[in-house]
């Protein structure tokens, strides 16, 4: 709700959004409505039978979930009339007009996103899969960077074109037999598109502000300008804030909450 909300109230044209919503929870579109009545939206239902067998354990128990993988399948999900799209995390808030973003030149790449060249790439796999040549060698030519999968801009036709889907369930089900990485559904996207797609400026993806996957601990902003504050890692604004233990920044994102809440606790 922060995020949809956050979004509107920035844009220069709010009418001329279209929400996708992807969910395992039918419910989820009258909610929204409730509080958006007249919000052009969609809902998409995710069933997680797909991926269900490819998940393999990570470091922390909520990116085991089957809602996190639906990215993976965004181009089937979506109606086939789209062919771009805004790919945003729930844990975002807007403080710019998404419509900049959204016209992010893809050139000729399946995904824009922002990219983190000085981040330790290797740290995302395994000693196995590095020591493995008939792996490693998969970013061999490319200038593979990390990038956070919560906010990118993907061309879907080329996308459904490239078999990008397939390609990313290959290297979940090696995952399944060999342990090749440790964080969820991040390192299949590496290994599919790091090198591979157009560059985003830092400003729309200040991520990591929910600390890192271990303790959630408080984190400043990134250095430079903001226009997109993610909450990526075990740290949520709305729970922090909730237990009395809000972080400075959850600041930026509490202005957004529609949850009313009357003498300390919450109604829904």
């Amino acid at each position: 709700m922060a995020a949809i909300l956050s979004t509107l109230q920035h844009s220069s044209c709010p009418e001329n959004i279209r929400f996708h919503f992807i969910s395992s929870l039918p419910s989820l579109h009258n909610t929204i409505l409730q509080s958006f009545p007249y919000l052009r939206c969609q809902l998409h239902i995710f069933a997680p039978s797909p991926v269900q067998g490819l998940i393999s354990t990570s470091i922390r128990q909520a990116l085991d979930s089957p809602l996190n993988y639906a990215r993976n399948y965004l181009p089937t999900l979506l109606p086939t009339c789209l062919t771009k799209v805004l790919y945003l995390d729930s844990d975002v808030i807007l403080v710019d007009d998404v419509a900049d973003l959204a016209a992010t030149p893809l050139l000729g790449k399946p995904l824009a996103a922002p990219e983190y060249c000085n981040a330790n790439f290797t740290i995302y796999f395994t000693p196995s899969f590095w020591s493995n040549p008939s792996l490693s060698l998969t970013f061999a030519g490319r200038k593979a960077c990390y990038f956070n999968t919560g906010v990118m801009v993907i061309d879907l036709v080329r996308w459904r074109v490239g078999g990008y889907t397939t390609r990313i369930v290959e290297w979940m089900e090696l995952q399944k037999r060999m342990r090749i990485y440790e964080l969820g559904s991040l390192p299949p996207f590496l290994l599919v598109f790091a090198g591979e797609i157009a560059s985003v400026d830092h400003r729309w993806n200040q991520h990591g502000l929910g600390g890192d996957n271990y303790r959630g601990l408080c984190r400043d902003l990134h250095p430079g300008p903001v226009s997109l504050l993610h909450w990526s890692g075990k740290g949520k604004p709305w729970a922090r804030i909730d237990s009395g233990r809000p972080c400075p920044l959850d600041a930026l994102w509490a202005p957004y909450d529609l949850l009313v809440r009357e003498n300390g606790g919450i109604e829904s």
